[in-house]
């Protein structure tokens, strides 16, 4: 459910880009991201880098169109959100606060939380998504910068990026379980 929570705002800005005008699009994924913060900090959860970031990214954005240019294109704006987002990740690992690491935080108890292991294994966990945002990027310069390329294709390698970092977050943690053995028993798999 969580990685449904995280990835809810960034889909639905997808889907409604298809559907409605970029404005409403962003303004609408700032506000399921809103939604998810309030959600967390009634389950007695922390406000998220990643949360706080996308909220900013995203009004940012529709900001700037509601505001200012208005025919922006739909690649640029993708592109804008997708700068924005990798922005956020690599921040975060600047930061040395690699934003998986709040989330990993709170399914761990605080001994395997303090492990090195465990926090190498956010670093690594963060990087991907950032190499995740990075190609989606790729993929929207392509469309901007090649006009003749269908759609379709920016939108696969969206699809796969994002698709590749949710699977590599669920499996590295496992791989590590299976490469340095158990961590205590209620761990996440993999982050000793």
């Amino acid at each position: 459910m969580t990685i449904f929570l995280i990835l809810a705002p960034y889909g639905a800005f997808a889907m409604l880009m298809l559907v409605t005008s970029a404005t409403t699009s962003l303004f609408a994924a700032a506000a399921i991201c809103l939604a998810v913060i309030a959600f967390d900090i009634v389950r007695g959860r922390s406000i998220k880098i990643l949360g706080a970031g996308s909220v900013i990214v995203f009004t940012a954005v529709g900001g700037y169109l509601a505001l200012v240019d208005p025919a922006f294109s739909n690649s640029a704006i993708k592109f804008a959100v997708d700068v924005g987002i990798f922005l956020v990740s690599l921040g975060s690992i600047v930061m040395r606060v690699p934003f998986t690491l709040q989330y990993a935080r709170e399914v761990v108890d605080a001994e395997t939380a303090k492990l090195p292991g465990f926090l190498r294994a956010n670093y690594i966990i963060t990087w991907a998504w950032t190499g995740a945002a990075l190609l989606m990027m790729v993929g929207n310069i392509a469309l901007i910068y090649v006009p003749g390329l269908p759609l379709w294709s920016s939108l696969l390698i969206a699809f796969a990026a994002r698709t590749s970092a949710v699977y590599f977050t669920k499996w590295y943690p496992e791989y590590r379980k299976v490469k340095y053995g158990t961590p205590p028993a209620n761990a996440l798999p993999g982050t000793n």
